[in-house]
């Protein structure tokens, strides 16, 4: 969410696309579709630009936010799963437990943080997002969210959003959890998922023992 617009990346090869949607009804304003070799994956803002990684091509796409006009591609090792970014870096995931901080205009990594709970790896983090200087990052193919300190890289509590979208609801068995916005001016939380018909606005309370 950038200026009340969302902001939104499809997957799959073949039907890849970036597009902004307003919020309000869901339309698309905008779209522009990826080469069918690709699979996009991660997607988030930086300064006028939205920056998307795909999934196994270890390439990355930079786009004017506003025209939505191709502006330079990127390479990277591994494979692409989510992207964020902090007030300094970009933040990518690869399903692995280790997260990388990359240079915003060069792509290099600067830093990587290993993220754990209990002591043990958290592995499958996949699509990310970077809220009161948190990381939130969905797990793959679970219905949680874990809320992550970029600096220790432990798990500071997990979001459960089991039973959000009803099972009748989830009409093929890829429709996992796989998505997450934040709307910073107006403090606003969005999910949803991959193949999901619908975007939920959630707001976060306290469980039985205190923790959220």
């Amino acid at each position: 969410m950038v200026d009340g617009v969302l902001y939104e990346g499809t997957g799959l090869n073949g039907r890849s696309s970036v597009r902004a949607v307003d919020l309000s009804t869901g339309a698309v304003i905008q779209s522009v579709r990826i080469p069918a070799k690709y699979f996009g994956e991660g997607l988030t803002d930086w300064g006028s630009n939205l920056i998307e990684l795909t999934w196994m091509a270890h390439r990355g796409f930079v786009y004017d936010r506003f025209s939505l006009h191709m502006v330079r591609t990127f390479e990277y090792k591994g494979e692409g799963w989510g992207l964020t970014h902090d007030r300094r870096h970009l933040i990518m995931s690869d399903g692995t437990p280790v997260l990388r901080f990359l240079g915003p205009m060069t792509f290099r990594v600067v830093r990587t943080l290993s993220v754990s709970d209990g002591g043990r790896p958290v592995k499958d983090l996949n699509e990310l997002e970077y809220i009161h200087d948190e990381i939130y990052a969905n797990v793959w193919q679970t219905n949680r969210i874990a809320r992550i300190s970029p600096e220790t890289g432990k798990v500071i509590a997990w979001i459960d959003l089991s039973g959000l979208l009803p099972a009748d609801e989830r009409t093929d068995g890829n429709a996992v959890l796989n998505g997450i916005a934040y709307d910073e001016k107006n403090d606003r939380l969005f999910v949803t998922g991959k193949l999901w018909p619908k975007l939920f606005e959630i707001k976060l309370v306290p469980d039985a023992v205190g923790s959220k």
